[in-house]
């Protein structure tokens, strides 16, 4: 059996950590890894450089952000070693856009046996700010506050570049505006990994 290393991604609040937290207490032998659980190291840099805390600065784009996600795939690929499943919650914003970072990516997961399977959380806009504002984190506090400037700034749409014919599971849809959306889309996507119980 492939192994995989599974993305749950999408812009901010439009549910990735409630179902990666379902996924994960559904499906056997997983490995969980969240990109929030860096948070207090970055929030450290933040303050050892005297910078606000602006998850939407120039700062941090220049100084962390990369460096976050870098992180988070060390320890996903260190796992792959001893799990068949591995599970990344992270907006993964701009890397899943780039066909030549997600074609690396490809060929270095290829050469540890493993495929990539990118869950994309479809949500209404709309939906996604008012989970923010009901959130109520300080990581969402320059969005909530320049909401339009925000939202001109990210991409809603499917992210159709990472669809490969020849596997079926390159990309799963998962619809996350309603309740009842939601819960068809689990039961298709626990379909789709019951060979990995």
């Amino acid at each position: 059996m492939v192994k995989r290393l599974i993305f749950v991604t999408s812009p901010p609040a439009c549910g990735k950590t409630r179902l990666s937290k379902k996924l994960a207490t559904e499906l056997k032998h997983i490995v969980y890894l969240d990109k929030d659980t860096l948070i207090p190291l970055s929030k450290q840099i933040f303050a050892v450089a005297g910078e606000e805390y602006n998850r939407s600065s120039e700062f941090f784009e220049k100084e962390i952000r990369d460096y976050e996600y870098e992180v988070i795939l060390d320890l996903a690929f260190e796992s792959l070693r001893y799990a068949d499943l591995v599970m990344v919650n992270a907006p993964f914003t701009r890397e899943i856009r780039d066909d030549e970072y997600i074609g690396a990516l490809r060929a270095k997961l290829a050469e540890a046996g493993a495929k990539l399977t990118v869950i994309w959380v479809v949500t209404d806009p709309e939906v996604c700010h008012q989970r923010m504002i009901d959130r109520n984190s300080d990581r969402d506090t320059w969005k909530l506050e320049h909401w339009d400037e925000y939202l001109s700034t990210v991409n809603f749409t499917i992210p159709e570049n990472l669809r490969d014919p020849d596997d079926e599971l390159s990309l799963i849809l998962y619809h996350n505006s309603t309740d009842e959306m939601a819960e068809e889309d689990f039961a298709k996507i626990m379909e789709h990994f019951k060979d990995y119980d």
